[in-house]
């Protein structure tokens, strides 16, 4: 056995065991860090196939924001276990059937059988991965990219829009107001008579 085997299959096991204690641990947070150890574990394999740009934007993007996104919600409501679990057997027979039917879908993807499945990216020799999947990705799926980019931007602009509310009863501060502001309109001098103190009798 190589050492490149070694890893390959060191990883994996840390992976599936991480994957398997999510879905058992009954923290919330626990199955958060577990996910994150699997999503580590995933990387290492991506990156032990020489697919360093997959393997660093699984890290990046799910480790250092999905998940970090996901535990603050996580602690934030203080979900309650129990509840959650009440119903689980009631949904265990069709959550059964879903896997048993992902794992037919994805066994035909791997033995070639029924899809029609390309072989992966031939790397050259003097081309890193990254611009590989760069130039595949900005010359035969230029147009695909573009369409998720306008997307992902529409997704946004929703966003924003649905939670910007201006409410009538809620005081704004107005920036180009507060700057233009000048001495007479907040201060004003008043003149008055001194007031001469009354001697006693």
């Amino acid at each position: 056995m190589t050492f490149v085997q070694f890893l390959f299959y060191f990883f994996a096991a840390i992976q599936i065991l991480a994957a398997l204690r999510v879905i058992t641990v009954r923290n919330p947070v626990h199955a958060a860090l577990f996910l994150v150890l699997t999503f580590v574990s995933a990387a290492c394999l991506w990156i032990l196939m020489e697919a360093e740009f997959l393997g660093l934007l699984l890290v990046l993007v799910y480790v250092g924001a999905v998940m970090v996104l996901f535990l603050f919600v996580v602690m934030m409501l203080d979900v309650n276990i129990a509840e959650i679990r009440e119903g689980f057997a009631s949904y265990a027979p069709a959550a059964l059937v879903v896997a048993v039917i992902m794992v037919i879908e994805m066994g035909m993807v791997l033995t070639h059988r029924i899809f029609n499945v390309r072989p992966p990216l031939e790397k050259a020799s003097d081309v890193s991965n990254t611009e590989a999947i760069g130039r595949v990705m900005y010359t035969d799926y230029v147009y695909p990219f573009e369409i998720a980019a306008v997307v992902l931007l529409v997704a946004i602009i929703a966003a924003i829009a649905l939670t910007l509310r201006r409410r009538p009863e809620t005081k704004y501060q107005t920036p180009i107001e507060q700057i233009r502001v000048r001495r007479n309109d907040r201060v004003r001098l008043v003149k008055m008579k001194a007031e001469k103190k009354e001697s006693g009798s």
